[in-house]
Formats: structure tokens, sequence, C-alpha cells
């Protein structure tokens, strides 16, 4: 199995959010738990750029969807 391609601080360095670890968590902290009957993408947290680059990201299976399922993971716990 390859490693990710990216990791959750560059995802949310794509998102425009602060990426460090101390603000990865702190997001996690404030968000989560996220809804089991939600997905990721329609969190009412996101922007609308946000929330679709999240989206296609998963839809397409494309580079960033492992690390944004590691993020979906992380909100629901």
């Amino acid at each position: 199995m390859e490693p990710p391609v990216h990791d959750l601080s560059s995802l949310f360095k794509q998102l425009g959010l602060a990426d460090d670890s101390a603000s990865i968590d702190a997001f996690i902290r404030t968000h989560a738990p996220l809804p089991a009957e939600r997905k990721l993408a329609d969190a009412s947290f996101w922007t609308p750029a946000q929330a679709a680059f999240l989206r296609e990201e998963i839809l397409e299976d494309a580079d960033w969807a492992e690390v944004v399922d590691q993020l979906n993971v992380r909100l629901r716990g």
C-alpha cells in the first residue's frame, strides 16, 4: 500500500484553514461529533467552496480522498 499523497495539515491548508496540529485539533474538537446521517461535505461549518472541494474529491476518488476520509473519521469520533 502506498502512503497517502496528502496529509491532514495539507488538507487544512488547501481548505484555507489554519494547518498546524493545535489548530486542527481545535477544529475537530469544536465541530465533532458530526451526526452519522450527515455527509462530511454537507456539514454547516464549511463554506460553499470548501464543501464543493470535499464533495468532488470523494466522488472522484481523487488524491485528496484518503485524507478527506481521515478527517471524516476524526469528526465522527
